[in-house]
Protein backbone atom coordinates (compact mmCIF):
# COMPACT_ATOMS: atom_id res chain seq x y z
CA UNK A 1 0.00 0.00 0.00
CA UNK A 2 1.77 3.12 -0.64
CA UNK A 3 1.97 5.82 1.85
CA UNK A 4 2.88 9.52 1.12
CA UNK A 5 2.55 13.29 1.50
CA UNK A 6 1.50 15.71 -1.32
CA UNK A 7 1.69 19.81 0.16
CA UNK A 8 0.97 22.73 -1.37
CA UNK A 9 0.61 26.19 -0.78
CA UNK A 10 -2.84 26.05 -2.72
CA UNK A 11 -4.89 23.18 -2.10
CA UNK A 12 -8.41 23.38 -2.88
CA UNK A 13 -10.43 22.52 0.22
CA UNK A 14 -13.73 23.77 1.83
CA UNK A 15 -14.20 25.68 -1.06
CA UNK A 16 -11.66 27.82 -0.76
CA UNK A 17 -7.65 27.87 -0.96
CA UNK A 18 -5.61 27.26 1.80
CA UNK A 19 -1.83 25.37 2.80
CA UNK A 20 -2.33 22.18 3.57
CA UNK A 21 -0.75 18.23 3.13
CA UNK A 22 -2.55 15.14 2.58
CA UNK A 23 -1.97 12.28 3.94
CA UNK A 24 -2.47 9.63 1.34
CA UNK A 25 -2.30 5.94 2.34
CA UNK A 26 -3.74 2.96 -0.33
CA UNK A 27 -6.34 4.42 -2.59
CA UNK A 28 -7.86 6.82 -0.25
CA UNK A 29 -6.97 10.07 1.82
CA UNK A 30 -6.49 9.25 4.64
CA UNK A 31 -6.12 12.72 6.87
CA UNK A 32 -5.73 16.27 5.64
CA UNK A 33 -3.28 18.60 7.61
CA UNK A 34 -2.97 22.55 8.07
CA UNK A 35 0.34 23.68 7.07
CA UNK A 36 3.21 21.70 5.85
CA UNK A 37 3.34 18.31 7.69
CA UNK A 38 6.30 15.94 7.90
CA UNK A 39 5.86 12.56 9.15
CA UNK A 40 9.02 9.94 9.53
CA UNK A 41 9.91 7.57 7.04
CA UNK A 42 6.27 9.06 5.05
CA UNK A 43 7.74 10.37 1.62
CA UNK A 44 6.98 13.81 0.91
CA UNK A 45 6.67 16.37 -1.67
CA UNK A 46 5.72 19.94 -1.65
CA UNK A 47 4.14 21.53 -5.12
CA UNK A 48 4.87 24.82 -3.31
CA UNK A 49 2.30 27.46 -5.16
CA UNK A 50 0.62 24.70 -7.64
CA UNK A 51 -2.68 24.26 -7.24
CA UNK A 52 -3.92 21.25 -5.20
CA UNK A 53 -7.30 19.84 -5.84
CA UNK A 54 -9.90 16.98 -7.13
CA UNK A 55 -9.06 15.63 -9.96
CA UNK A 56 -11.81 16.82 -12.60
CA UNK A 57 -14.56 14.65 -13.35
CA UNK A 58 -15.95 14.37 -17.06
CA UNK A 59 -19.39 13.15 -17.25
CA UNK A 60 -20.15 13.33 -21.32
CA UNK A 61 -17.34 11.79 -22.99
CA UNK A 62 -17.67 9.34 -26.33
CA UNK A 63 -15.11 7.34 -26.69
CA UNK A 64 -16.49 5.11 -29.55
CA UNK A 65 -14.90 1.50 -28.33
CA UNK A 66 -15.51 -1.49 -29.54
CA UNK A 67 -16.20 -0.81 -33.02
CA UNK A 68 -15.23 2.08 -34.03
CA UNK A 69 -12.02 2.46 -32.15
CA UNK A 70 -9.81 4.06 -35.53
CA UNK A 71 -12.05 6.66 -34.24
CA UNK A 72 -10.54 6.76 -30.51
CA UNK A 73 -10.49 4.30 -27.83
CA UNK A 74 -10.02 3.58 -24.19
CA UNK A 75 -6.39 3.59 -24.23
CA UNK A 76 -5.93 7.28 -25.90
CA UNK A 77 -8.79 8.90 -24.28
CA UNK A 78 -7.85 8.03 -20.74
CA UNK A 79 -4.03 8.50 -21.04
CA UNK A 80 -5.16 12.29 -22.44
CA UNK A 81 -7.95 12.25 -19.53
CA UNK A 82 -5.49 11.49 -16.88
CA UNK A 83 -2.62 14.18 -18.70
CA UNK A 84 -5.17 16.76 -18.83
CA UNK A 85 -6.18 16.27 -15.05
CA UNK A 86 -9.57 13.82 -15.54
CA UNK A 87 -9.22 11.34 -13.41
CA UNK A 88 -12.92 10.32 -13.83
CA UNK A 89 -15.19 10.05 -17.00
CA UNK A 90 -18.47 8.76 -17.92
CA UNK A 91 -18.61 7.26 -21.36
CA UNK A 92 -21.70 7.90 -24.03
CA UNK A 93 -23.84 4.85 -25.01
CA UNK A 94 -23.50 6.13 -28.76
CA UNK A 95 -20.66 6.44 -31.63
CA UNK A 96 -19.45 2.45 -30.07
CA UNK A 97 -20.35 -0.77 -32.53
CA UNK A 98 -22.47 -2.11 -30.66
CA UNK A 99 -24.34 1.00 -29.42
CA UNK A 100 -24.69 0.80 -25.33
CA UNK A 101 -28.59 0.07 -25.15
CA UNK A 102 -28.58 -3.50 -24.48
CA UNK A 103 -27.03 -5.76 -21.70
CA UNK A 104 -24.85 -7.88 -24.08
CA UNK A 105 -23.78 -4.62 -25.94
CA UNK A 106 -22.73 -2.98 -22.40
CA UNK A 107 -21.00 -6.30 -21.67
CA UNK A 108 -18.78 -5.81 -24.66
CA UNK A 109 -17.74 -2.50 -24.12
CA UNK A 110 -17.02 -3.16 -20.24
CA UNK A 111 -14.89 -6.22 -21.78
CA UNK A 112 -13.27 -3.65 -24.58
CA UNK A 113 -12.12 -1.64 -21.43
CA UNK A 114 -9.42 -4.33 -19.79
CA UNK A 115 -5.76 -2.91 -19.37
CA UNK A 116 -6.66 0.26 -20.91
CA UNK A 117 -8.35 2.48 -18.08
CA UNK A 118 -5.68 4.74 -16.98
CA UNK A 119 -8.37 7.34 -15.17
CA UNK A 120 -12.10 6.10 -13.86
CA UNK A 121 -14.65 5.02 -16.33
CA UNK A 122 -18.46 4.52 -16.05
CA UNK A 123 -20.91 4.01 -18.80
CA UNK A 124 -24.60 5.29 -19.82
CA UNK A 125 -27.12 3.50 -21.10
CA UNK A 126 -29.18 4.79 -24.30
CA UNK A 127 -32.88 4.79 -24.90
CA UNK A 128 -33.85 4.19 -28.36
CA UNK A 129 -37.50 3.11 -29.89
CA UNK A 130 -37.39 -0.16 -29.30
CA UNK A 131 -35.50 -1.15 -26.18
CA UNK A 132 -37.68 0.45 -23.21
CA UNK A 133 -37.37 -3.39 -21.77
CA UNK A 134 -33.95 -3.19 -21.55
CA UNK A 135 -34.04 -0.04 -19.62
CA UNK A 136 -33.81 -1.30 -16.36
CA UNK A 137 -31.10 -3.99 -16.36
CA UNK A 138 -29.43 -1.44 -17.39
CA UNK A 139 -29.77 0.46 -14.36
CA UNK A 140 -29.15 -2.59 -12.59
CA UNK A 141 -25.87 -3.51 -14.65
CA UNK A 142 -24.39 0.03 -13.24
CA UNK A 143 -25.32 2.44 -15.93
CA UNK A 144 -24.83 6.24 -14.45
CA UNK A 145 -27.96 7.14 -16.60
CA UNK A 146 -29.95 6.99 -19.94
CA UNK A 147 -28.93 8.55 -22.89
CA UNK A 148 -31.80 10.01 -25.69
CA UNK A 149 -31.75 11.48 -28.38
CA UNK A 150 -34.67 13.48 -30.12
CA UNK A 151 -33.05 14.19 -33.22
CA UNK A 152 -31.05 11.98 -35.56
CA UNK A 153 -27.85 11.15 -33.50
CA UNK A 154 -25.72 10.65 -36.10
CA UNK A 155 -25.47 6.84 -35.90
CA UNK A 156 -28.39 4.95 -37.49
CA UNK A 157 -28.07 2.42 -34.98
CA UNK A 158 -29.05 5.14 -32.39
CA UNK A 159 -32.57 6.12 -33.60
CA UNK A 160 -34.39 9.21 -32.31
CA UNK A 161 -37.40 9.00 -29.81
CA UNK A 162 -39.80 10.92 -28.94
CA UNK A 163 -42.21 12.09 -25.88
CA UNK A 164 -44.38 8.84 -25.97
CA UNK A 165 -40.79 6.90 -25.74
CA UNK A 166 -40.15 9.75 -22.58
CA UNK A 167 -43.24 8.83 -20.73
CA UNK A 168 -42.82 4.94 -21.56
CA UNK A 169 -39.35 4.86 -20.03
CA UNK A 170 -40.03 7.91 -16.98
CA UNK A 171 -41.49 5.47 -14.77
CA UNK A 172 -38.87 3.02 -14.73
CA UNK A 173 -36.18 6.04 -14.14
CA UNK A 174 -38.13 7.45 -11.14
CA UNK A 175 -37.97 3.63 -9.52
CA UNK A 176 -34.44 4.00 -9.36
CA UNK A 177 -34.00 7.83 -9.26
CA UNK A 178 -31.59 7.85 -12.11
CA UNK A 179 -31.59 10.69 -14.38
CA UNK A 180 -32.87 10.94 -18.11
CA UNK A 181 -29.89 12.82 -20.28
CA UNK A 182 -31.42 14.23 -23.50
CA UNK A 183 -29.93 15.69 -26.39
CA UNK A 184 -32.48 18.78 -27.28
CA UNK A 185 -32.92 19.07 -30.92
CA UNK A 186 -36.14 18.26 -32.41
CA UNK A 187 -35.56 18.77 -36.14
CA UNK A 188 -38.61 20.83 -38.46
CA UNK A 189 -38.62 21.54 -42.20
CA UNK A 190 -38.15 25.62 -42.05
CA UNK A 191 -34.31 25.64 -42.31
CA UNK A 192 -33.04 27.44 -45.34
CA UNK A 193 -32.29 25.14 -48.31
CA UNK A 194 -28.30 24.15 -48.47
CA UNK A 195 -26.85 26.42 -51.42
CA UNK A 196 -23.35 26.61 -49.95
CA UNK A 197 -22.03 23.37 -47.99
CA UNK A 198 -19.05 25.05 -46.74
CA UNK A 199 -20.76 27.79 -44.85
CA UNK A 200 -20.40 27.97 -41.52
CA UNK A 201 -23.45 30.32 -41.35
CA UNK A 202 -25.55 28.14 -43.52
CA UNK A 203 -24.90 25.02 -40.93
CA UNK A 204 -25.56 27.40 -38.13
CA UNK A 205 -29.24 27.98 -39.95
CA UNK A 206 -29.49 25.12 -40.46
CA UNK A 207 -30.20 23.90 -36.49
CA UNK A 208 -31.77 26.80 -34.85
CA UNK A 209 -32.01 27.80 -31.40
CA UNK A 210 -35.87 26.94 -32.36
CA UNK A 211 -35.23 23.27 -32.50
CA UNK A 212 -33.21 23.49 -28.89
CA UNK A 213 -35.70 25.23 -27.56
CA UNK A 214 -38.75 23.02 -28.33
CA UNK A 215 -36.97 19.92 -27.23
CA UNK A 216 -36.31 21.44 -24.72
CA UNK A 217 -39.92 22.01 -23.83
CA UNK A 218 -40.46 18.61 -24.01
CA UNK A 219 -37.57 17.49 -21.67
CA UNK A 220 -39.52 20.47 -19.04
CA UNK A 221 -42.59 18.51 -19.16
CA UNK A 222 -41.58 14.79 -18.66
CA UNK A 223 -39.54 16.33 -15.80
CA UNK A 224 -42.51 18.19 -14.41
CA UNK A 225 -45.35 15.64 -14.78
CA UNK A 226 -43.17 12.49 -13.67
CA UNK A 227 -40.80 14.51 -11.19
CA UNK A 228 -37.83 12.49 -12.76
CA UNK A 229 -34.19 13.62 -12.75
CA UNK A 230 -33.51 15.29 -16.27
CA UNK A 231 -30.59 16.22 -17.42
CA UNK A 232 -30.14 18.80 -20.30
CA UNK A 233 -26.69 18.22 -22.06
CA UNK A 234 -24.73 20.22 -23.80
CA UNK A 235 -26.74 23.31 -23.75
CA UNK A 236 -26.00 25.77 -26.61
CA UNK A 237 -29.48 27.27 -26.76
CA UNK A 238 -29.35 31.05 -24.74
CA UNK A 239 -33.02 31.28 -25.35
CA UNK A 240 -34.08 28.15 -23.25
CA UNK A 241 -31.89 29.82 -20.09
CA UNK A 242 -34.98 32.11 -18.65
CA UNK A 243 -37.81 28.80 -18.72
CA UNK A 244 -35.05 26.25 -17.27
CA UNK A 245 -33.87 28.68 -14.89
CA UNK A 246 -37.88 29.39 -13.73
CA UNK A 247 -37.78 25.08 -13.55
CA UNK A 248 -34.91 25.05 -11.91
CA UNK A 249 -36.36 27.12 -9.18
CA UNK A 250 -39.01 24.89 -8.24
CA UNK A 251 -37.12 21.43 -8.18
CA UNK A 252 -33.43 20.03 -7.71
CA UNK A 253 -34.54 17.27 -10.34
CA UNK A 254 -33.36 19.33 -13.62
CA UNK A 255 -29.30 19.63 -14.15
CA UNK A 256 -28.01 21.05 -17.00
CA UNK A 257 -24.09 20.72 -18.65
CA UNK A 258 -22.15 23.10 -20.95
CA UNK A 259 -19.12 22.44 -23.03
CA UNK A 260 -16.07 24.15 -23.40
CA UNK A 261 -16.42 24.91 -26.75
CA UNK A 262 -19.79 27.11 -26.63
CA UNK A 263 -17.56 29.29 -23.56
CA UNK A 264 -14.98 29.52 -25.81
CA UNK A 265 -15.51 30.18 -29.25
CA UNK A 266 -18.29 32.01 -30.72
CA UNK A 267 -19.37 31.99 -34.66
CA UNK A 268 -18.70 34.84 -35.72
CA UNK A 269 -14.97 33.74 -35.41
CA UNK A 270 -15.69 30.48 -37.35
CA UNK A 271 -14.12 30.74 -41.15
CA UNK A 272 -16.01 28.85 -44.35
CA UNK A 273 -14.42 25.16 -44.63
CA UNK A 274 -13.58 24.46 -41.14
CA UNK A 275 -15.55 21.69 -39.81
CA UNK A 276 -13.30 20.84 -37.08
CA UNK A 277 -15.76 23.51 -35.06
CA UNK A 278 -18.86 21.21 -36.35
CA UNK A 279 -20.85 20.03 -33.42
CA UNK A 280 -24.57 20.11 -32.58
CA UNK A 281 -25.91 21.96 -31.66
CA UNK A 282 -23.92 24.01 -33.11
CA UNK A 283 -21.40 27.07 -32.17
CA UNK A 284 -23.72 30.14 -31.46
CA UNK A 285 -23.21 33.96 -32.34
CA UNK A 286 -20.85 35.77 -29.73
CA UNK A 287 -23.68 37.43 -27.87
CA UNK A 288 -25.46 33.93 -27.39
CA UNK A 289 -21.94 32.49 -25.38
CA UNK A 290 -21.92 35.98 -23.33
CA UNK A 291 -25.63 34.91 -22.12
CA UNK A 292 -24.15 30.90 -21.67
CA UNK A 293 -21.42 33.15 -19.25
CA UNK A 294 -24.03 34.76 -17.56
CA UNK A 295 -26.04 31.41 -16.80
CA UNK A 296 -22.50 29.76 -15.42
CA UNK A 297 -21.93 32.98 -13.28
CA UNK A 298 -25.17 32.37 -11.76
CA UNK A 299 -25.22 29.05 -11.36
CA UNK A 300 -28.16 28.10 -13.88
CA UNK A 301 -25.68 25.88 -16.06
CA UNK A 302 -24.43 23.11 -12.87
CA UNK A 303 -21.16 21.85 -14.65
CA UNK A 304 -19.10 22.21 -17.63
CA UNK A 305 -18.09 18.64 -19.40
CA UNK A 306 -16.34 18.17 -22.75
CA UNK A 307 -19.15 16.18 -24.79
CA UNK A 308 -15.28 14.84 -26.49
CA UNK A 309 -16.49 13.32 -29.78
CA UNK A 310 -13.48 12.91 -31.87
CA UNK A 311 -13.12 11.11 -35.80
CA UNK A 312 -10.71 10.59 -38.18
CA UNK A 313 -9.99 13.66 -40.75
CA UNK A 314 -11.60 12.17 -43.08
CA UNK A 315 -14.95 11.54 -41.16
CA UNK A 316 -14.92 15.42 -39.93
CA UNK A 317 -14.42 16.33 -43.86
CA UNK A 318 -11.16 18.07 -43.06
CA UNK A 319 -10.14 18.42 -46.44
CA UNK A 320 -13.53 18.83 -48.36
CA UNK A 321 -14.41 21.85 -45.68
CA UNK A 322 -17.95 20.35 -46.27
CA UNK A 323 -19.97 20.63 -43.29
CA UNK A 324 -23.21 19.08 -43.91
CA UNK A 325 -21.40 15.66 -44.41
CA UNK A 326 -18.41 16.48 -41.35
CA UNK A 327 -18.92 14.40 -38.54
CA UNK A 328 -20.34 16.36 -35.55
CA UNK A 329 -18.13 16.76 -32.79
CA UNK A 330 -15.40 18.19 -30.77
CA UNK A 331 -12.06 16.55 -30.00
CA UNK A 332 -10.96 18.04 -26.87
CA UNK A 333 -11.59 16.20 -23.90
CA UNK A 334 -6.98 16.43 -22.47
CA UNK A 335 -8.18 20.62 -22.62
CA UNK A 336 -11.19 21.30 -20.87
CA UNK A 337 -9.12 22.55 -17.35
CA UNK A 338 -6.69 24.52 -19.46
CA UNK A 339 -9.68 26.28 -21.85
CA UNK A 340 -11.61 27.05 -18.99
CA UNK A 341 -9.20 28.05 -17.00
CA UNK A 342 -7.90 30.71 -19.50
CA UNK A 343 -11.54 31.80 -20.23
CA UNK A 344 -12.26 32.27 -16.33
CA UNK A 345 -8.96 34.16 -15.73
CA UNK A 346 -9.80 35.96 -19.11
CA UNK A 347 -13.40 37.13 -17.51
CA UNK A 348 -12.04 37.76 -13.96
CA UNK A 349 -13.58 34.77 -12.50
CA UNK A 350 -12.42 33.11 -9.60
CA UNK A 351 -10.86 29.59 -9.89
CA UNK A 352 -13.25 28.86 -6.70
CA UNK A 353 -16.12 29.40 -9.24
CA UNK A 354 -14.83 26.82 -12.06
CA UNK A 355 -13.35 24.20 -9.45
CA UNK A 356 -16.43 22.77 -8.40
CA UNK A 357 -18.21 22.90 -11.59
CA UNK A 358 -15.31 20.37 -12.84
CA UNK A 359 -15.30 18.36 -9.86
CA UNK A 360 -17.63 18.97 -7.10
CA UNK A 361 -21.11 19.39 -9.34
CA UNK A 362 -19.91 16.43 -11.71
CA UNK A 363 -19.86 14.21 -8.65
CA UNK A 364 -22.89 15.22 -7.13
CA UNK A 365 -24.73 14.41 -10.29
CA UNK A 366 -23.28 11.14 -10.84
CA UNK A 367 -23.94 9.93 -7.37
CA UNK A 368 -20.29 9.94 -6.29
CA UNK A 369 -20.68 12.74 -4.05
CA UNK A 370 -19.44 10.57 -0.60
CA UNK A 371 -16.44 9.19 -2.47
CA UNK A 372 -15.10 11.49 -5.72
CA UNK A 373 -14.98 15.84 -6.28
CA UNK A 374 -13.97 16.83 -3.15
CA UNK A 375 -10.34 16.79 -1.18
CA UNK A 376 -11.90 15.69 2.23
CA UNK A 377 -10.77 12.45 4.88
CA UNK A 378 -11.60 9.30 2.96
CA UNK A 379 -12.15 10.21 -0.18
CA UNK A 380 -10.58 8.66 -3.38
CA UNK A 381 -7.09 9.69 -4.26
CA UNK A 382 -7.98 11.34 -7.48
CA UNK A 383 -6.21 14.20 -7.30
CA UNK A 384 -4.54 16.99 -9.95
CA UNK A 385 -1.42 18.95 -9.60
CA UNK A 386 -1.55 22.23 -12.16
CA UNK A 387 0.14 25.49 -12.35
CA UNK A 388 -2.16 28.09 -13.47
CA UNK A 389 -0.42 30.49 -14.54
CA UNK A 390 1.73 28.56 -16.90
CA UNK A 391 1.01 29.31 -20.79
CA UNK A 392 1.80 27.24 -23.51
CA UNK A 393 0.67 27.26 -27.37
CA UNK A 394 -1.35 24.39 -27.84
CA UNK A 395 0.53 21.91 -30.42
CA UNK A 396 0.67 18.20 -31.73
CA UNK A 397 3.14 17.28 -30.03
CA UNK A 398 1.68 17.48 -26.57
CA UNK A 399 -1.81 15.69 -27.96
CA UNK A 400 -2.55 12.14 -26.46
CA UNK A 401 -6.15 11.97 -28.30
CA UNK A 402 -5.93 9.12 -31.15
CA UNK A 403 -6.17 12.26 -33.78
CA UNK A 404 -4.38 15.22 -33.83
CA UNK A 405 -7.10 17.37 -35.26
CA UNK A 406 -8.88 20.17 -31.99
CA UNK A 407 -10.52 23.50 -32.94
CA UNK A 408 -8.18 24.34 -29.86
CA UNK A 409 -4.63 23.57 -31.83
CA UNK A 410 -2.87 26.91 -31.66
CA UNK A 411 -4.39 28.42 -29.15
CA UNK A 412 -2.53 29.83 -26.16
CA UNK A 413 -3.63 28.53 -22.94
CA UNK A 414 -3.26 29.03 -19.71
CA UNK A 415 -2.71 26.31 -17.31
CA UNK A 416 -0.45 23.04 -17.21
CA UNK A 417 -0.96 19.47 -15.59
CA UNK A 418 1.95 18.53 -13.51
CA UNK A 419 0.78 15.19 -11.94
CA UNK A 420 -2.12 13.26 -11.60
CA UNK A 421 -2.51 10.63 -9.11
CA UNK A 422 -5.63 8.06 -9.99
CA UNK A 423 -6.66 5.92 -6.48
CA UNK A 424 -3.45 7.05 -5.23
CA UNK A 425 -1.65 6.00 -8.23
CA UNK A 426 0.87 8.64 -9.69
CA UNK A 427 -0.25 8.27 -13.45
CA UNK A 428 1.02 11.59 -14.54
CA UNK A 429 4.95 13.34 -13.55
CA UNK A 430 6.01 16.01 -14.83
CA UNK A 431 3.45 16.04 -17.45
CA UNK A 432 3.93 12.93 -19.10
CA UNK A 433 2.27 9.20 -18.44
CA UNK A 434 4.42 7.42 -15.98
CA UNK A 435 1.84 4.53 -14.90
CA UNK A 436 -1.04 3.13 -16.47
CA UNK A 437 -4.21 1.27 -15.64
CA UNK A 438 -5.02 2.37 -12.80
CA UNK A 439 -8.12 3.37 -13.83
CA UNK A 440 -11.78 1.85 -11.74
CA UNK A 441 -14.22 0.44 -13.86
CA UNK A 442 -17.27 2.71 -11.65
CA UNK A 443 -21.03 1.19 -11.43
CA UNK A 444 -23.56 3.50 -10.60
CA UNK A 445 -24.74 3.31 -6.66
CA UNK A 446 -22.19 0.20 -6.54
CA UNK A 447 -18.20 -0.30 -6.08
CA UNK A 448 -16.30 -0.98 -8.97
CA UNK A 449 -14.65 -4.15 -9.90
CA UNK A 450 -11.19 -2.49 -8.87
CA UNK A 451 -12.58 -1.39 -5.76
CA UNK A 452 -14.28 -4.58 -4.77
CA UNK A 453 -10.37 -6.17 -5.18
CA UNK A 454 -9.32 -3.73 -2.84
CA UNK A 455 -12.16 -4.05 -0.21
CA UNK A 456 -11.14 -8.12 -0.41
CA UNK A 457 -7.77 -6.96 0.58
CA UNK A 458 -8.64 -5.13 3.14
CA UNK A 459 -10.99 -6.83 4.77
Amino acid sequence: MAVFLLHSNRCFIENKFQEATLYIKGHRIHRIFDGKKHIDDVPFTSYGDFIIMPGVIDAHVHINEPGRTNWEGFDTATRAAATGGITTLIEMPLNASPVTTTIDAFKKKKEATKGKLHVNCGFYGGIVPLNVNEIEPLIKFGAFGIKGFLSHSGIDEFPKIDAEHLRMVAPILKKYSVPLLLHCELEDDEVPKIKNPKSYQEYLSSRPQRWENTAIDIALEIQTTFDIKVHIVHLSSSEAIEKLAYRKSKTNKLTIETCPHYLFFDAEQIPDASPILKCAPPIREKENREALWKAVKETIIDFIASDHSPAPPEIKQLDSGDFFKAWGGISGLQFTLSVMNTEFKSRDIPLEKLIPMLTQKPAEFLGLESRKGLLKKGYDADIVIWDDTAENVLTPEVICHKHKATPYLGHKLKGMVTDTFVNGFHVVELSRIVDRNRGELLERNGIGENEKDYLKKVI
